[in-house]
């Protein structure tokens, strides 16, 4: 069987010698050095270099019009000539490169130039519907104001009707809309809602001059509201000509009344609420505001009213608010009410599942209890596996590897696409090349995609594999969702600063999905997603020279300096790898705090973390980890734990911090 194969070719990538070799030509195509490439490589990598210059007398177009990637300078070519081209010409590039990235990119390149040039006829000669990107799509509809005016009316509100500033390219579609009166002082009284309802000021005065007479009230309304929220069971029910401008003010007011103060915006509502005429959709959004922050500010005198609308809001997400406050108090019978109120597909999920057998436990019915754990133990999850742990039972790995046939290996191995992301990897562009291979997987069918996230799996381009079982939803497929990479400076600095190398495989996974050069929106780099000033501050620690920026991107550098402070933060936790990872995500001074006033046992303590992100990201660690050792073993989860004993039974309070730390 090929899941087999597959089980016995992930140990073969876990040695030490084929991880060695694996790196090294990850390495080398990564950073490619132009003295090794052969030279029809060395030639396109400085014509692509030459073209993003614009210095098109350095290349060499003999040398480089065969090569697979001649494609990416011909791209540099067009774009700096746009928008002095024909729609004709950009069609063309467009059709040659459909199996590339480069089309859409070219087409998105070409639809602002020509926007901006005011040649919209040529913009929809080679548009392929709505664009992507607001410029775009007011260009777009733009375009189609005289050709296809109630498709440019129908587009154009829906890019007038949000609450901020659009850019100055949409200016054309709404003055022309305006003054078609497909734009109406009903739409400009919407935005002017939504702009107040997202602090937007200076919008909502620009907005207030472009109404009419007729809307006098609702702007006296607004202005009152502005200056006092609770204003808001006086301000008029009948708004504007028709009467209907009223819902938007209310459900803007309600927004910000609930932000500010929500114990008093219930009062409110509670008095105004049942005497308004609302859509069903803005009275719903209200009343889920309302019941969302009156738990999560744990507002007393509204717990009457909430537990009264959830069954009637019947929201996945506030019946799990629901339960977990009831997990903070431990109100066991609060905990069975609001699961079994909760919708069937959600309820059935092994994480509620699991505290439904956890309070059928403590109200005394192992039995039910049980049964509860049993269906919780079918998932591979965090609370699936502590399901199995209460039953005593092997963890449900789950594993489901798609079949890959020996000649779909080759005719993938074939594909232009693989031929261009080689390329591109061996010239040191592994950005370009990640965008060729996701390109190919969102066109590809389930087969296809299969044979390409195994080849990215025999070639060590393990976050392609992750990223790739992502895109074709493969959820099963383990061995390409967690493969082996960089087992070697995992076991070895893992082993040096005595933290398993599984846990750091495990924190890798969830940081970068392996990516070795992502970069988070706030900086933190490389496979283990290092902040440089904690990767400085590590470096302190270990009497070694802080890193550059670059070498952060580097796997050994990244590893060494991560398994180290992971390394800190199980010593500042006693070994406790829950604590541990929480710290790791979302800093230790607030895991300390939390500490000093959380329940005592494991499980608890996991739920009643405040930070969504970092309850996820603890759960999924300790998950990927028991799923890395598993499949290390084969895919045999016997002797795996999810926790150790001391992490499963011990208290989760301020004994858990070292003295010092």
């Amino acid at each position: 069987m090929l899941a087999s194969r597959l089980r016995h070719r992930w140990m073969a990538l876990f040695s030490a010698a084929t991880l060695s070799l694996a790196l090294h030509a990850f390495d080398a195509q990564a950073q490619a050095d132009t003295d090794t490439l052969a030279p029809e490589d060395r030639a396109m990598k400085r014509a692509l270099d030459a073209a993003r210059d614009h210095q098109w007398s350095r290349i060499e177009s003999v040398a480089v019009d065969d090569h697979v990637l001649a494609g990416y300078v011909d791209y540099h070519r067009l774009k700096s000539r746009l928008p002095n081209v024909t729609a004709e010409e950009v069609q063309s590039y467009v059709s040659r490169h459909a199996d590339s990235p480069l089309s859409g990119w070219m087409r998105g390149q070409a639809q602002m130039a020509f926007g901006r040039d005011g040649r919209f006829a040529d913009l929809l000669a080679i548009s392929d519907g709505e664009p992507r990107g607001t410029i775009r799509q007011c260009y777009y509809y733009t375009a189609l104001l005289d050709r296809a005016p109630d498709e440019a009316a129908e587009g154009g509100r829906a890019l007038w009707r949000v609450g901020r500033s659009q850019p100055s390219a949409c200016d054309r579609l709404f003055d022309t809309l305006r003054e078609r009166g497909a734009i109406d002082d009903s739409d400009i009284w919407t935005r002017l809602t939504l702009a107040w309802q997202n602090g937007e000021s200076r919008l909502v005065d620009y907005l207030d001059g472009l109404l009419g007479p007729q809307w006098q009230a609702g702007v006296e309304a607004l202005d009152r509201l502005r200056g006092n929220y609770a204003a808001i069971t006086d301000v008029p029910t009948r708004i504007g000509p028709s009467g209907d401008g009223a819902g938007a003010l209310y459900a803007a007011a309600m927004h910000n009344f609930t932000r500010a103060d929500t114990e008093a915006a219930l009062e409110a509502w509670r008095k105004i609420g049942p005497h308004l005429t609302l859509s069903e959709a803005r009275r719903h959004a209200i009343e889920h505001d309302l019941a969302f922050y009156s738990m999560v500010r744990e507002i007393d005198n509204n717990a009457g009213w909430v537990d009264a609308a959830l069954p009637r809001l019947a929201d996945a997400d506030l019946f799990e608010l629901r339960v977990r406050n009831a997990l903070a108090s431990q109100r066991w019978g609060e905990v069975i009410e609001w699961i079994d109120a909760m919708p069937r597909d959600t309820r059935q999920e092994a994480h509620w599942q699991y505290w439904l057998g956890r309070a059928l436990a403590q109200r005394g019915d192992r039995q039910a209890a049980e049964d509860a754990w049993r269906l919780a133990a079918q998932e591979r999850s965090f609370f699936g596996f502590a399901a199995a742990d209460r039953l005593g039972q092997p963890y449900a790995l789950n594993m489901d590897m798609p079949e890959v046939s020996p000649l779909k290996s080759e005719l993938a191995a074939m594909q232009p696409v693989v031929q261009r992301s080689e390329a591109l990897r061996r010239i040191g562009e592994p950005g370009l090349a990640r965008s060729e291979w996701f390109h190919a997987l969102g066109e590809a069918n389930d087969a296809d995609a299969a044979a390409l996230n195994a080849y990215a799996l025999e070639r060590g381009w393990y976050d392609l594999a992750v990223h790739g079982t992502i895109m074709a939803k493969q959820w099963d497929a383990l061995a390409w969702r967690f493969p082996p990479a960089y087992r070697d400076a995992f076991s070895a600095w893992g082993q040096r600063n005595g933290v398993d190398p599984y846990l750091l495989m495990a924190i890798s996974r969830r940081e970068s999905a392996f990516n070795r050069e992502a970069v988070s929106p706030v900086g933190a780099r490389g496979l283990m997603q290092l902040m440089p000033g904690t990767a400085d501050h590590v470096s302190r620690d270990l009497n070694i020279d802080a890193p550059t920026l670059g070498e952060l991107f580097e796997p050994t550098t990244n590893i060494r300096l991560g398994s180290a402070y992971i390394r800190d933060m199980m010593e500042r936790y006693r070994g406790n790898r829950i604590a541990a990872a929480a710290a790791y995500n979302a800093g230790p001074g607030r895991v300390d705090r939390w500490l000093r006033d959380s329940p005592d046992a494991f499980d608890l303590f996991v739920e009643s973390i405040p930070f969504r992100e970092t309850r996820a990201y603890v759960q999924a660690v300790l998950t990927y980890r028991v799923i890395f050792e598993s499949l290390a073993k084969q895919g045999d989860t016997h002797g795996v734990a999810l926790l150790t004993q001391s992490e499963r039974e011990g208290a989760y309070d301020t004994t858990l911090l070292a003295r010092n730390p």
